[in-house]
């Protein structure tokens, strides 16, 4: 029992690991500058867009795209900016992350 507990909070400390390394990607990448966790800012909270993408199984490849490409029209008339320093792996990441904020 006491194995169990301990592998649990080992794979516990590896998913908060990953979501704060994910977070620490966004703020590397400026995506803070222009959106929050759970306030919207110039763009849409974090929370706001997984809830609306949610159930979307296709969710994580357009959010990924719309990250490194830019896009507009989906949250209103200010368009997001391409961001061409995030490499395919970090968009990646950054979408899984987003999709899983709640």
């Amino acid at each position: 029992m006491k194995r169990i507990l301990v592998a649990a909070a080992a794979i516990a400390a590896l998913g908060s690991n990953a979501a704060l390394a994910s977070e620490q990607l966004a703020k590397d990448n400026n995506c803070l500058a222009c959106h929050a966790v759970d306030t919207k800012l110039v763009g849409p909270a974090f929370k706001e867009v997984a809830a609306k993408y949610k159930g979307d199984k296709s969710a994580e490849a357009k959010l990924a795209t719309k990250i490194q490409k830019g896009g507009s029209g989906v949250w209103g008339a200010i368009p997001m900016p391409a961001n061409p320093q995030v490499d395919d792996n970090e968009a990646k990441a950054l979408a899984k992350w987003v999709l899983s904020v709640k």
